[in-house]
């Protein structure tokens, strides 16, 4: 790492010593997006579109800690810069969830979780061009349903201080029964994009399966399409559209169309709760197209297409 390059301190509960220290270059350089400053890659579904606010957060721990101008301190309690409360919000497969915090200066913020004090996962707050910023939501993958973890709230300012929570706990939640069968997005292939931001961003992260990666395009609002070959024709029971979205309001998709081969279907809603159709549906080819958005950098995080049981 460079002399130059900015740095997250990593600090176990506990512990002055910093576990490690990361690279934001290095962390940057998967999502860089300079064209939207002040933004950030969020888990791009809120409560108002379908997500679980996670009971049992606990906060224990985070009163008490000496000012942010004392500057003797280099690692310091997370109350003194949050603006907020914090929320853990899971997404109802209950294998992924976002921890969302606003604090009341610019700091790169992660997250590190896991089953016990061990923890062995890092969720880093990926802002799109890389820098430090105030809104926060750091997206902690692979998850399993029904399980409690434990984690620790990190952020680092641009004079290095890291302020650093107490270990606190969510539980994920059971996974949602969809009534539908498997998601055979997964067994298909992009077969065309109304465009990509960059290969960081592209159109096959959008049924790659992972909430941790999705799809962005270079600001196609709502003219942004994708089309799906599922490599035969399969029966199709319904489908799932989970939209990006940034810190600023933008690159929201609210509603979106299918044709499967040529017939037309919608528009619905967005979300992580799948839509299903009146009659399964036989066809190889879907294209889904933005309806109403936001505008801007458009996509998706996953799409899901959803068989016949």
């Amino acid at each position: 790492m460079s002399a130059s390059a900015p740095a997250i301190a990593i600090a176990t509960a506990g512990s002055s010593a910093p576990l490690a220290t990361l690279s934001l270059a290095a962390i940057s350089s998967r999502t860089s997006h300079p064209s939207f400053p002040g933004s950030r890659v969020d888990l791009a579904m809120r409560n108002p579109r379908g997500l679980l606010l996670v009971a049992g957060v606990s906060l224990a721990g985070l009163a008490g800690c000496s000012s942010a101008d004392d500057s003797s301190a280099t690692i310091r309690d997370i109350d003194v810069v949050l603006a907020g409360e914090i929320d853990v919000v899971a997404d109802p497969s209950g294998t992924a969830a976002t921890v969302e915090v606003d604090t009341t200066i610019p700091v790169a913020c992660s997250v590190i979780y896991g089953t016990d004090d061990s923890f062995g996962s890092i969720a880093v707050d990926d802002d799109m061009r890389g820098g430090a910023h105030q809104e926060h939501g750091p997206r902690l993958t692979g998850l399993t349903p029904d399980t409690e973890y434990r984690y620790i709230l990190q952020g680092s300012d641009a004079a290095g201080v890291v302020y650093r929570s107490e270990v606190m706990t969510f539980r994920t939640p059971v996974a949602t029964d969809t009534g539908l069968g498997a998601n055979i997005a997964l067994d298909g292939a992009v077969a065309g994009a109304s465009s990509e931001f960059s290969a960081a961003f592209a159109a096959s992260m959008a049924i790659d399966g992972d909430l941790g990666t999705e799809w962005s395009t270079a600001g196609d609002g709502d003219d942004a399409w994708i089309e799906i070959d599922l490599g035969a024709e399969r029966e199709i029971a319904g489908f799932a559209y989970r939209t990006r979205e940034m810190s600023d309001g933008s690159a929201i998709t609210e509603t979106f169309a299918v044709a499967i081969d040529g017939a037309s279907f919608g528009p619905f809603p967005t979300g992580s709760s799948p839509v299903a159709l009146a009659e399964p549906v036989v066809g190889r080819f879907l294209r889904f197209d933005a309806d109403r958005t936001t505008g801007g950098n458009t996509g998706a995080v996953e799409i899901q297409i959803f068989g016949a049981e």
